[in-house]
């Protein structure tokens, strides 16, 4: 029983690829999953995907950083969150200063707006970190100080990079760590030091679908079925079994969302 918590279902391909994908995660026992936004468009994706498939699936809804130049419909945003039907979080949003640094100002900005509305709302944040390490924590420290929820509902640093000095920082404001498909990379050895480190429940999968196809299936196109391997993976440089793995992180995503176990 695996919880895929972060999927782009609308990068997966036509509606028939898409319920084939639902059905090969079914077979593969994956029993949870976060269909993930970050853009009106995407928003609009993940909901529909949560309205058919009620039993299994919940959206994070939000904009994301590359959303940071554009006019964004906030307003639009703010209704989805009032009426909270089949939204567990708010997300994807964050900073990634890789292609564009000089949009930094803007994504810090955008970025505060996510979290300030995730603070109303009481919902947890899924948050993407990449080449921007001091100002995600900065911004989240200011968060957390403002936090009146419920400590162990911030949120989640998704698909994991950072080495242990981040992480422990991660971890110091009570955020959880997902780790994704580059956990089974071979080039991954620091990622996976970092792996063992993490407390039991603070811990969680994801495939990032479409993206990050984990090893052995390295050039195909991700999907929630695939999530499995994280969790061999993450069980293998944790020492522990699979069932083990797959018990400690479905239960800390059914918490961290405010979902029925």
């Amino acid at each position: 029983m695996f919880f895929d918590t972060h999927v782009h279902f609308d990068g997966l391909g036509t509606r028939e690829e898409v319920d084939a994908c639902l059905a090969r995660a079914q077979t593969a026992g994956v029993t949870g999953m976060i269909a993930v936004g970050g853009s009106p468009e995407a928003n609009a994706y993940a909901l529909d995907i949560a309205g058919r498939c009620s039993g299994t699936t919940s959206a994070a809804v939000g904009y994301d950083r590359y959303c940071a130049t554009r006019e964004l419909p906030m307003a639009a945003l703010d209704a989805l969150l009032a009426n909270r039907e089949r939204i567990a979080a708010v997300g994807e949003v964050g900073l990634d200063f890789h292609y564009e640094p000089e949009t930094r100002a803007r994504q810090v900005s955008l970025f505060q707006q996510m979290l300030d509305r995730a603070r109303h709302h009481q919902l947890p944040v899924i948050v993407h970190s990449r080449e921007s390490d001091e100002d995600t924590l900065a911004v989240l420290t200011e968060h957390v100080n403002l936090w009146k929820g419920p400590s162990d509902r911030l949120g989640v640093l998704h698909s994991f990079t950072g080495g242990e000095a981040f992480a422990r920082r991660v971890l110091d404001l009570g955020m959880h760590i997902s780790f994704s498909g580059i956990l089974t990379f071979r080039n991954a050895d620091r990622l996976r030091e970092t792996a063992k480190m993490v407390p039991d429940d603070r811990l969680l999968i994801e495939t990032d679908s479409p993206y990050l196809a984990p090893v052995p299936l390295r050039g195909r196109k991700n999907e929630p079925a695939f999530v499995r391997h994280v969790a061999e993976a993450l069980a293998l440089v944790r020492g522990c079994s699979l069932e083990r793995v797959a018990e400690l992180t479905t239960a800390n995503a059914c918490r961290l969302f405010g979902l029925k176990g």
